[in-house]
């Protein structure tokens, strides 16, 4: 039951803030990436929903 069914992304200018969650909702992830260790990162999970939220500064 561990496996993730949702992230979350928060974005910014320099690091990415994701959170994931399993089928019941019980957090399984908490992780700090920059823009280089993104790919990377899903290149190696199975099929998930992504959500992204992103603050103003991390437009310019």
């Amino acid at each position: 039951m561990n496996e993730m069914t949702r992230i979350g992304m928060d974005t910014s200018k320099r690091f990415f803030q994701l959170h994931g969650v399993n089928a019941a909702e019980q957090p399984v992830l908490r992780k700090k990436l920059t823009r280089s260790a993104m790919i990377a990162f899903f290149t190696k999970l199975p099929p998930a929903m992504v959500a992204l939220e992103a603050c103003g500064a991390s437009h310019h």
